[in-house]
């Protein structure tokens, strides 16, 4: 489906014979489209931004997105792509035509995302403590147990203040109906904030005039609400507060590193810290100083050789049993993970009811589960139309899409469901919506999801934006940047 551009009537500019920049050959192709409707219609968030653009020249615009990806590239923003044993350093791709969200829109979204962060918060310490859900049948017991991120020494644990998930970043998308769907929740480590920031600073640079007419809600505070909300649990006054890293090799290591920054703390490793006198501490120049908050972005078993993986050397020996004491607060908890697996992401409608009695505001997608009999042999029957994912993978790996697979993958995982059953489910393939983006001097639509990120202190806090992520390959549903996959500025409106 093709429409003219109404706004202007002539493409030419006055200065040379230069074409504007138009949407009139904007195909629509029958998916849900995040700047028109389906009869070509501008919605409403995108009227001045469509306007000030069809007022640019097509090869100034292309000149903005250069200058964008110059822009990243100068200022270090890169994240490590690992495949065939070799690591290979790239820019986080950047379209710079925004994705616009409505005030109204946002609002039921952010109130859907407090709902659903206060139940995944009381599940994790239900399950860690009292297990109630898992006592009344609501959960199978043998789920949680059997997941690799349920871990045994934190059962009785009580973290400061009984939050466990201090930052997540939760994947939404959205069909052809234009509903939004949680797709997955992301609960131990989320990445990607740091491109939010740098995409919105880079907007700023490209269409500020825009920007500014538009009345776009600000996520440049995102390091000070962090800040705050990590001296929050600390419940101490003046309390040290420490970005805990991998190292220079993980591939979010900018991301660490920025924020450590931002914040104005300390970015350490583990060969910063070292447990002594029942305490963390960390090494200076004018010797050893105390660490009351560790924003750990190391995974949960690696955190300490001493009581999780006895190989790990990024972690500290001795941390948790100083957490455990209550003499230093980690975000986010340890245990968290339990949360994350996507399995028990098909049962989070029934922990939302659970625990708040209610219904989510902001539904799953429908989801089968592999251990159980008779969604299995569904999946098994119905492979080639299904998306098929690892319960504890990220970033696009561990995934089959059924229709864009060969046979031989169809043949492959069947043979590792059948193996392993509890370690995988399977969603119908959603064509996801999509934005316009650049495409050499012109628009073509590329699908998107979100990932809102939300932040657990004294409230909860969901930031007014996210990261878009965008299948810059034509046809492509996979987002991921270690998938090929790019980012959007997101504007929230007020």
């Amino acid at each position: 489906m093709q429409f003219q551009s109404q706004q202007l009537g002539s493409m030419i500019q006055t200065q040379g014979q230069s074409t504007t920049f138009s949407f009139s050959d904007y195909g629509l192709e029958n998916f849900y489209d995040e700047m028109f409707t389906a009869d070509g219609q501008v919605r409403p968030g995108y009227e001045v931004f469509r306007r000030r653009v069809e007022q640019i020249s097509r090869e100034d615009l292309v000149s903005r997105q250069h200058a964008a990806e110059r822009a990243l590239m100068a200022m270090g923003i890169t994240f490590n792509v690992y495949s065939e044993g070799e690591g290979t350093e790239r820019i986080m791709p950047i379209d710079i035509i925004p994705r616009i969200i409505e005030a109204a829109e946002w609002a039921r979204l952010e109130q859907g995302l407090i709902q659903r962060i206060k139940a995944l918060n009381l599940f994790i310490h239900d399950v860690y403590n009292n297990q109630h859900i898992l006592n009344d049948g609501v959960v199978p017991r043998d789920l949680i147990e059997s997941s690799k991120c349920f871990l045994q020494p934190c059962i009785g644990l009580r973290p400061p203040k009984d939050i466990w998930c201090h930052i997540t970043g939760t994947d939404l998308i959205r069909g052809d109906d234009g509903q939004y769907m949680v797709l997955e929740d992301n609960l131990r480590c989320p990445s990607g904030v740091s491109y939010m920031l740098e995409n919105r600073e880079l907007s700023k640079q490209t269409f500020p005039e825009v920007l500014a007419r538009t009345g776009v809600r600000p996520v440049s505070d995102y390091p000070t609400r962090l800040l705050q909300m990590l001296q929050f649990i600390a419940d101490r006054p003046d309390p040290t507060v420490v970005v805990l890293t991998p190292g220079i090799y993980n591939s979010a290591y900018f991301e660490h590193s920025y924020l450590a920054q931002q914040m104005g703390v300390e970015l350490v490793d583990a060969r910063d810290l070292v447990v002594s006198g029942g305490y963390v501490k960390m090494r200076t120049t004018k010797g050893f100083q105390i660490v009351d908050v560790i924003y750990r972005r190391i995974d949960d078993t690696f955190l300490d050789p001493q009581t999780f993986n006895p190989e790990s050397l990024i972690g500290v020996p001795g941390l948790f049993d100083v957490y455990k004491k209550g003499r230093v607060a980690l975000a986010n908890a340890p245990g968290t993970g339990v949360a994350d697996d996507k399995v028990i992401y098909a049962y989070v409608p029934r922990i939302v009811k659970y625990y708040l009695g209610e219904d989510p505001i902001i539904p799953n997608v429908r989801t089968y589960i592999c251990g159980e009999t008779e969604d299995c042999e569904y999946v098994l029957d119905n492979i080639a139309q299904l998306v098929v994912k690892e319960a504890n993978e990220a970033g696009g790996y561990g995934m089959l899409i059924g229709p864009k697979a060969t046979a031989e993958d169809h043949d492959l995982f069947r043979r590792k469901i059948r193996e392993n059953p509890r370690n995988y489910i399977a969603q119908p393939t959603i064509s996801l919506s999509r934005v316009p983006c650049l495409v050499g001097n012109g628009a073509e639509g590329r699908h998107v999801d979100l990932r809102p990120y939300i932040l657990y202190g004294e409230d909860i806090n969901v930031i007014p934006g996210g990261l878009t992520r965008v299948a810059l390959r034509k046809g492509s549903l996979v987002v991921n940047s270690s998938q090929g996959g790019g980012g959007k500025d997101t504007w929230v409106l007020y």
